[in-house]
C-alpha cells in the first residue's frame, strides 16, 4: 500500500470513527497515526516515536499554560460571575427591543474573555438567560442562536485556550495570538450587536423590550461588570505591558478569580473541588488530543503528505490567494462534522507550512484561523456550542441551529475583512515584543 493510499484510508477511518464510535479524538489520532507509522517505518520505530511523543507533550513546562488559564475559567463558571456580568448588562440595555439578546451577547463576549471556553460560556448562559428571554416572548430559534453564537467569541478573545494551542504547535507567540484575537474577537462582538439589532428592527415579535430597570439595579449590576474588567485587564494588560509570561498571566487571573469568587462567597469546598476536577478533566483532554497529533503528524510527516501537497500546489500552479480561500473552505467544511481543535491540529502540519511558503504572514493566518474554526461551534451537524445550548435550554436541536444560521453572514463578513485588511489585525500584535 503507497503512503498516500494510506494516508486517505486514515482519514477515512478517522472521519468514519468520529460519526460512529464514541472514542476520544486523541486516542484516534494516536492509534492512527501509531499504526500508520508501523507500516512505513516499522514497528520498533513507531514505539519509539509514541513514548517520544507523549513524553514530550506530558512533561513539556510550556504546556502549564493551559490548565491555569482553563482553572481561571472554571472558578468564574463556578462561582456564578457569568451570571452577574449578564445581570449587570441587561439592566442598562435590556429595556430596547432586543435588548437582552444584545446583553447576552454582550455577557458572553465579556465571560470569553476570563473564560476562553465555548462550552463552559454556552452550558451558563443557556441557565442564565434563556429563561428571560422566554419570558420576554423571545422567538425560540432566535433565542438559542443568540447564546450559542455568542459563545464562539470565547475562541477569539484573549485569553483563548485554542490560541495557546495554536501557539504551542506553531512556535508562535502565545501572547502575540492574545493580542491579535482582540481587534477581530470585537469586530465578530460587533456584528453579532448589530446582527440583532437588524433583526430585532425587521422582527420585532422575535425580540420584545424588556422592563426598563432602575438606577438603583443599574448600579448594583456594577460591582459584577467591574470584576470581569479587572480580570481582563489584569491578564491582557498584564501581558501587553510585559509584566507577565502567558503562565504568569494565567496564574496571577485564577488567584484573582479565586479572590474574587471567596470575597463574594460564590464558591465553598464543593465547587472548587468540581472546578479542580473540570479543569483536570479538560486539560488532560487537551494533552491528549496535542500527544495524539503529535504522532499522527509524524505518521504524516513519514509519508511525506506535506510535501506531495506541497509539490501538486506547484504543479498545479495556483493562485495563491485561491488556495487560500480553498483552505478556509477546508476548515469550514471540516469545522462542520469535527471538533475545531482537533481540525486544527491534524491539519497544521500540512496547510501551515503551505501557507508560510506561499509567503502570507503565519500569525495573520493563525488568527484567520480562530475566527474560521470557531464557525464550526455552531454549525450542523457537529456543533458543540449548538448541542449544549439545546441540552440546557431543553430545546429542539433544530431550532437551535435554524438560530445560528442568522449569525453566519457576521462570521462571514468578520472573515471578509481579515482577509482586506491584514495590516489591522496585526496592528495589536505589532506592538508587543
Amino acid at each position: 500500500m503507497s503512503a498516500a493510499v494510506l494516508v486517505l484510508a486514515s482519514v477515512f477511518l478517522l472521519m468514519a470513527a468520529i460519526c460512529y464510535l464514541r472514542m476520544p479524538i486523541g486516542m484516534l489520532l494516536t492509534l492512527l497515526g501509531v499504526a500508520g507509522y508501523a507500516l512505513l517505518d516499522g514497528p520498533a520505530n513507531a514505539v519509539s516515536m509514541l513514548g517520544n511523543e507523549f513524553w514530550g507533550t506530558f512533561s513539556n513546562a510550556g504546556l502549564t499554560v493551559v490548565p491555569l488559564f482553563v482553572f481561571m475559567g472554571q472558578i468564574c463558571f463556578h462561582s456564578g460571575l457569568s451570571s452577574r456580568l449578564y445581570q449587570g448588562i441587561a439592566a442598562w440595555i435590556g429595556h430596547r427591543r432586543g435588548g437582552i439578546a444584545a446583553a447576552t451577547v454582550a455577557a458572553c463576549g465579556a465571560f470569553a474573555t476570563i473564560c476562553g471556553s465555548n462550552t463552559a460560556t454556552a452550558a451558563t448562559m443557556s441557565v442564565v438567560s434563556l429563561p428571560e428571554m422566554r419570558r420576554y416572548g423571545y422567538q425560540s430559534a432566535f433565542a438559542s442562536g443568540v447564546i450559542a453564537a455568542g459563545t464562539t467569541l470565547g475562541a477569539v478573545i484573549p485569553p483563548s485556550v485554542v490560541a495557546i494551542v495554536l501557539g504551542i504547535q506553531t512556535g508562535l507567540s502565545i501572547k502575540k495570538l492574545f493580542m491579535g484575537g482582540v481587534l477581530p474577537g470585537l469586530l465578530l462582538l460587533a456584528l453579532f450587536l448589530l446582527t440583532i439589532a437588524w433583526l430585532a428592527r425587521v422582527r420585532p415579535d422575535w425580540g420584545p423590550a424588556g422592563i426598563k430597570a432602575t438606577w438603583r439595579e443599574r448600579m448594583a449590576g456594577l460591582p459584577g461588570l467591574l470584576e470581569a474588567v479587572l480580570l481582563f485587564g489584569l491578564v491582557v494588560g498584564g501581558l501587553f505591558s510585559g509584566i507577565f509570561t502567558p503562565t504568569e498571566a494565567g496564574g496571577a487571573g485564577s488567584a484573582l478569580a479565586l479572590l474574587f469568587a471567596f470575597a463574594r462567597g460564590g464558591l465553598n469546598g464543593k465547587t472548587l473541588a468540581r472546578a479542580v476536577m473540570e479543569t483536570l478533566n479538560v486539560s488532560a483532554m487537551i494533552f491528549l488530543l496535542l500527544a495524539g497529533a503529535g504522532c499522527y503528524g509524524k505518521f504524516l510527516s513519514v509519508s511525506r503528505t506535506p510535501f506531495m501537497v506541497a509539490e501538486w500546489v506547484q504543479g498545479a500552479a495556483i493562485a495563491p490567494f485561491t488556495l487560500l480561500l480553498l483552505i478556509l473552505l477546508v476548515y469550514i467544511v471540516g469545522g462542520m462534522i469535527m471538533d475545531a481543535l482537533a481540525l486544527l491540529l491534524i491539519t497544521l502540519p500540512i496547510f501551515f507550512p503551505l501557507v508560510q511558503g506561499m509567503g502570507y504572514d503565519p500569525l495573520w493566518f493563525s488568527l484567520l484561523l480562530l475566527v474560521v474554526t470557531t464557525l464550526g461551534a455552531i454549525t450542523p451537524p457537529v456543533g458543540a456550542s449548538a448541542y449544549v445550548v439545546a441540552s440546557m435550554g431543553k430545546t429542539p436541536l433544530g431550532d437551535v441551529f435554524r438560530g445560528t444560521l442568522l449569525f453566519i453572514p457576521a462570521f462571514l463578513l468578520c472573515i471578509a475583512v481579515m482577509l482586506a485588511f491584514p495590516d489591522m489585525v496585526l496592528w495589536l500584535p505589532g506592538l508587543v515584543d
